[in-house]
């Protein structure tokens, strides 16, 4: 295994990639060398003629975490929207690849790390795994990937998720759609593998085809609803709620 910047670690497995989101000790919470590093890591793959799928996961303690507040709160506004807007930007990549990605969820995918993986072509999810997007009882809309969302689950069910009133299980994610996939706990990485190889087993022209298809409904009005989410988060974070949040994490930043 290779690593890539200290974010994001890389191994093969015949045809299939593994991406590794490498940052433990911030529970791969995605900050500006993350998100770059994964973006060209994708499409590096994605232009190489020996990959036919990826697949990504996350170190433990779990998949991903979302954004970086204490990497964010640290921003001022007009940065912190543009980092938003980058994230929304890989989340959109990933629909128009020719090679599939298959997300691996163990532990947890929280904020931005539940929209990620709901991104990827297909999602297998640990059992116990947890899921919820915290963002509204923090203060602020969750700022990108709620297209992705909307075509996994509607948008009655993503507009209840982004209330977060109940965080999900990975049995309850697969039931409502979120993922397409459940393992046993400490197994989802295996599953999501041999997922991944049986993809990379079709001939790569109609996976290519399929995916191509489909990005262009999956995603359609992704970006706009990726500008009007980043705008509305912008708006949210002038309100007391927000300001409460982005200061708790300046003063851990001390």
């Amino acid at each position: 295994m290779t690593d890539t910047a200290q974010v994001l670690a890389e191994e093969a497995y015949g045809t299939v990639r593994r991406l590794t989101l490498l940052r433990p000790l911030r529970r791969n919470a995605m900050d500006g060398a993350l998100v770059e590093t994964l973006a060209a890591a994708l499409r590096r793959l994605d232009r190489d003629e020996s990959v036919r799928a990826i697949v990504l996961d996350g170190v433990a303690p779990g998949f991903c975490a979302g954004s970086d507040l204490k990497y964010i709160s640290a921003m001022e506004l007009d940065a912190m929207c543009r980092f938003e807007q980058a994230c929304g930007d890989l989340g959109r990549l990933m629909a128009f690849l020719s090679k599939p990605v298959v997300a691996a969820v163990e532990g947890f995918a929280i904020g931005g790390g539940l929209t990620l993986a709901a991104c990827c072509d297909l999602v297998v999810a640990g059992k116990s795994s947890r899921w919820s997007l915290p963002e509204v009882p923090i203060g602020w809309l969750t700022p990108w990937g709620l297209k992705a969302l909307v075509a996994r689950v509607g948008f009655v069910r993503a507009r209840t998720l982004c209330f977060c009133l109940d965080a999900l299980t990975g049995e309850e994610a697969v039931a409502m759609g979120l993922a397409d996939r459940m393992a046993p706990d400490g197994e989802a990485l295996a599953s999501a593998l041999r997922l991944a190889g049986q993809i990379a087993e079709l001939p790569p022209p109609a996976v290519a085809a399929t995916k191509r298809f489909f990005a262009r409904h999956v995603m359609a009005d992704g970006e706009a609803m990726d500008v009007e989410a980043n705008l509305l988060f912008a708006a949210n974070c002038a309100a007391p709620a927000a300001r409460a949040t982005f200061a708790t994490f300046r003063a851990k930043s001390v």
